[in-house]
């Protein structure tokens, strides 16, 4: 019996196949050939030309649908990759002195946007917590951040006092999907205050909603100081 052994690594399936995207070989919306046919091709099995080819589609280049095949994307559709650092991680490999303020924390019945937002059942308690993080004396972001109590029971017994409630979550609670949206906000009188802003100045804003499974963890709105700048990479 010969073993059947890979000749042509699924990076270099994937060079292969990108070339041939891009020289206009296999044009958009063009059928791949199917992967039995491709790994005789490149004398390799066929989980190597799966890897190859998944991977391509996570990339955005590639369509896959079970039955129909692959077939090349007209536009390539990349995605882009965020970090979600602590915010004591973000301000001290810029050279900052990290400092946390808690403004409050209360537990109470989750108010309906929020419900709504998140369906929770009716009367479903919820920690609001809010604090300020600083780089040296200047502020950095001021954090808006409710945790559902029915998932993260042991929330009730927390201390934010010296712990923000982002980075007690990551010690704490894993999560399994995040959704994460960016936008120009105004800030309010009291923003203005925390942030050392003018009152209905532009802020960057970001709000985060984290599950684990299909349980709600955390929705956060987070404010940023003038200045603040996020970078990704295609």
């Amino acid at each position: 019996m010969t073993q059947n052994t890979d000749t042509t690594g699924y990076k270099d399936i994937k060079q292969t196949v990108l070339d041939r995207i891009r020289s206009g070989e296999w044009r958009p919306d063009s059928l791949l050939p199917n992967e039995q046919d491709l790994a005789i091709e490149f004398s390799c099995t066929r989980t190597t030309v799966n890897r190859a080819l998944r991977e391509l589609a996570e990339e955005g280049f590639l369509e896959r649908r079970r039955k129909a095949g692959t077939r090349v994307l007209s536009a390539p559709q990349r995605q882009a990759r965020f970090t979600i650092p602590l915010v004591r991680d973000e301000v001290e490999a810029q050279g900052g002195t990290y400092r946390y303020a808690l403004v409050s924390s209360k537990t109470t019945i989750a108010p309906e946007w929020l419900a709504a937002r998140l369906a929770l059942q009716p009367d479903q308690n919820a920690m609001h917590v809010r604090c300020m993080h600083f780089s040296g004396n200047t502020p950095f972001q001021f954090e808006d951040r409710w945790i559902v109590v029915t998932s993260v029971p042991q929330v009730e017994h927390a201390d934010f006092s010296a712990v923000g409630p982002n980075e007690w979550l990551v010690q704490t609670v894993p999560f399994t999907n995040v959704e994460l949206s960016f936008m120009a906000s105004r800030v309010n009188a009291e923003l203005a205050g925390f942030l050392d802003m003018t009152e209905g100045e532009p802020v960057f804003t970001a709000e985060r909603i984290t599950w684990l499974q299909s349980k709600p963890v955390t929705f956060a709105k987070l404010y940023f100081a003038a200045g603040y700048r996020m970078t990704t990479r295609l």
